[in-house]
């Protein structure tokens, strides 16, 4: 199933959902987004260390976690859909997990490692799921409806997000 499968756009994911290829599948997309991950120029984001390029903004290994953590939040309301769950969803503070993370603690590549594995238990979780499932409603906050097929557009754009991000704010901190 591709983008444009996708019955109801979900409000303010569209942008994260946008930079996904069109032409795709989910599961395609997602593991585009693991190849992505494999090609990281890990030497630019150590020699960026914990720099930031403005006060208040995060360090590599707090995107990488934000990354991480979305992810696991996201994938619980995946499955929630997926299985017909119809409860409304609770919106999650990204900026207070990533006060509470201490990414910078960690050794970056053990941040990628993790990102990899829960990269690839989404895509299996994927690979699981019947077009029904996939094409199931559910309730997250503020009225927003979003179902597994959209979200996953969205994890694998989210990425792509953040690696704008880094091009343009951050990789020209080490150049």
């Amino acid at each position: 199933m591709t983008k444009s499968d996708i019955k109801i756009m979900p409000e303010y994911f569209d942008r994260y959902i946008a930079l996904a290829d069109d032409h795709l599948s989910v599961i395609e997309a997602l593991e585009l987004s693991l190849q992505e991950l494999n090609d990281a120029p890990l030497d630019k984001w150590q020699a960026l260390g914990d720099k930031v390029y403005a006060k208040g903004k995060w360090t590599i290994p707090d995107i990488l976690q934000h990354y991480i953590d979305t992810e696991r939040v996201f994938v619980y309301r995946i499955l929630s859909i997926a299985r017909g769950d119809q409860q409304k969803m609770t919106p999650y503070d990204e900026n207070e997990f990533a006060k509470n993370a201490l990414a910078t603690r960690r050794p970056l590549e053990e941040i990628l490692e993790e990102l990899k594995l829960i990269r690839r238990a989404t895509i299996m979780m994927f690979k699981s799921f019947t077009d029904e499932m996939l094409m199931q409603n559910g309730h997250g906050y503020n009225g927003v409806q979003y179902g597994p097929i959209a979200l996953g557009f969205m994890l694998a754009g989210h990425q792509r997000w953040h690696f704008r991000v880094l091009e343009e704010k951050y990789y020209p901190m080490v150049l």
